[in-house]
Order: structure tokens, then C-alpha cells, then sequence
């Protein structure tokens, strides 16, 4: 299976609706709120604070989508309440404050700050996998490793799961280091109290804290945070994380919707960033025939092991 995934668009929204509308969990869950879905996502679309990507099983641009993941950032009153019992379904509770216009979500500039300061709260809003790849183990897999290359390089402090639609589900969440919150102890637990199918039927928190961090699962890698050392601009941090898959400079500037020219004079911008901040990444002594390439493949090289340079900060709290 060709697996491959990409961040949601627009234009795959009323798609990704349906799989939950349809859902036989998910969709009574909602409930009425299912009507606000569309235009909440389409909103964490345009801010920093939501992220959402697609899984395709397959190449070509009619391939349907068979997961997609949507996570967001919020304030630190809105995890708290959500941990305090009566606990609630979080993407309808959610859904339904963005629509009312009582967004628990970062602003850009909440989320500058807390990336260089405090800390980030993600919750992995929802996931949902479309009819038959429930249990495909390849695609879980996948699923698995596309969060953390997407979420890798940021400063955590709390990291809950989606809601557990079904009992399979919940027991990979526990199995991959995933802990149940106790609201009685006021942490997260290993140990189960109850029926795992009782709890999956009403709402439930599954995650993680910094202090929590065990080795050997996905939080290993999550957890594992060192400041940036370019400080790079959200121009030039747009521009590398579009060049990150081998994108060229005509697909660079069709992508940010700006010229060749331009592209050219902010690889030029940062190159001279990073001989300023970080000279040993490209050493004097790399050969004239091919420099420009050699640069290049250094630099990307560097950002795929060190994710933290293309995330929010901000300039001021890190100095």
C-alpha cells in the first residue's frame, strides 16, 4: 500500500465531515454540532494554533482520503476544565465555543510566547478513519509517525489523545504510552480502573505530560525539545518547510504565491542567517562546482533533525 499525506485544504473538509457525520460513534457524539464542523475547521486552517493533515491510501489526486488527524493548541483554563469532572465529548465542546466565538485556542502571539517560555497544551481534536482501514495496522503505523514529524520540534508540556471511538482504539492509545487521567488522583494513570468498554462510552482524556515522558514510545521523541539557534522568520520558515520535500525554486514560489526572484534573494537571506548564527552547518570549504545545491542539502538536512528551527517563537523570550 502507497501510503502519503499531506495538510488538509479547504477543499477536503466537506469529505472529512462526512467521515465523522457517518461515523457510528462519532456522528451521535456530535450530534447538532456536526452543523458548525465545516466552518470551525476551516478556521484552524487559518490560524497557528490548528493543524490538520490527510492520509491517502494511494497515489493520484481522486485518491480518497482513509485518516485524517486534526490537533489544536489551547489555553491552559480550557485544559483544566476539560480534565475536571463532569468531563465532556471535546470536538462538539469545542465546535461549539469556536461557533459562539469563545475559542479556547492560542493567538499567534500566545503561541509565540508560550513555544519560547511556559509551554505548549496540544489535543488531538479528532481522528477518524474512513470505513475498512479501521484496523489496518500499516495505516495505524503510518497515522502514528506523521503525528510526531508533525509535532516534533515544539515545547510540550501536555499532550492529550482523541477520544477513543471504539475499544481497539482506546487499547492502542495505552498501548503506544498513552495514560488514562484520573480525575480522583489528579494525574494520569497506568492503571485501568474499570471496564475499558465503559469507558470508552462516555468521555475520557488519554495523554501525556513532560514530567509523565517515558523512554522507549512516541513521547520519547515528542518530548525531546532544544531552543532553535537560526531564528529564522515565519517567511523563511514557510519557504524551508515547502522545501523540505525536494520542492524547487518555480515550485517554491508557485507554492508561497511569490516570484523566482524573490525565492532566490530569501535563500540568499538565509544562508547568510544561519553563516551568522551556526557557521559550522556550511563550512567556507565547500566547493564552488555545486555550492548552491551542497547549501541546500546541508541546511534541509539539518531541519529534518532539527524541527524546532520552523516553529513559532518568539525573538524576545528566547533571547
Amino acid at each position: 500500500m502507497k501510503l502519503r499525506h499531506r495538510d488538509m485544504q479547504p477543499g477536503d473538509i466537506p469529505e472529512c465531515v462526512d467521515m465523522v457525520a457517518n461515523h457510528p460513534v462519532l456522528g451521535p457524539r456530535y450530534g447538532p454540532a456536526i452543523k458548525g464542523l465545516p466552518e470551525a475547521w476551516l478556521r484552524l486552517l487559518q490560524c497557528e494554533a490548528g493543524h490538520a493533515s490527510v492520509i491517502h491510501a494511494s497515489e493520484g489526486s481522486d485518491a480518497p482520503v482513509c485518516f485524517f488527524g486534526v490537533s489544536v493548541f489551547v489555553r491552559d483554563d480550557f485544559l483544566h476544565e476539560m480534565k475536571t469532572p463532569p468531563h465532556f465529548w471535546i470536538g462538539p465542546e469545542l465546535t461549539r465555543r469556536m461557533m459562539e466565538g469563545e475559542s479556547p485556542l492560542l493567538t499567534d502571539k500566545q503561541l509565540r510566547e508560550a513555544n519560547s517560555r511556559d509551554g505548549l497544551n496540544l489535543i488531538c481534536l479528532e481522528g477518524c478513519f474512513r470505513h475498512g482501514y479501521e484496523a489496518h495496522r500499516e495505516v495505524q503505523r503510518y497515522m502514528m509517525s506523521t503525528f510526531i514529524e508533525l509535532h516534533r520540534g515544539y515545547l510540550w508540556k501536555e499532550v492529550v489523545g482523541p477520544q477513543s471511538p471504539s475499544l481497539d482504539h482506546l487499547e492502542f492509545n495505552l498501548k503506544t504510552g498513552g495514560c488514562l487521567w484520573d480525575p480522583l488522583a489528579g494525574c494520569y494513570t497506568t492503571t485501568v480502573k474499570g471496564n475499558l468498554g465503559e469507558i470508552v462510552s462516555r468521555p475520557h482524556i488519554v495523554g501525556i505530560t513532560r514530567q509523565d515522558d517515558r523512554a522507549g514510545n512516541w513521547a520519547g521523541a515528542l518530548f525531546d525539545y532544544h531552543p532553535p539557534l537560526l531564528g529564522l522568520n515565519r517567511s523563511e520558515q514557510r519557504l524551508l518547510s515547502c522545501a523540505l520535500p525536494g520542492a524547487t525554486d518555480e515550485h517554491l514560489a508557485e507554492m508561497l504565491e511569490t516570484s523566482l526572484p524573490a525565492v532566490k534573494k530569501m535563500w540568499v537571506s538565509i544562508y547568510r542567517r544561519v553563516e551568522d548564527c551556526f557557521p559550522e552547518l556550511l563550512p567556507s570549504d565547500i566547493p564552488a562546482n555545486g555550492r548552491g545545491r551542497e547549501k541546500r542539502r546541508r541546511l534541509l538536512a539539518y531541519l529534518r533533525e532539527h524541527p524546532e528551527e520552523l516553529r513559532p517563537f518568539s525573538r524576545k523570550l528566547l533571547a
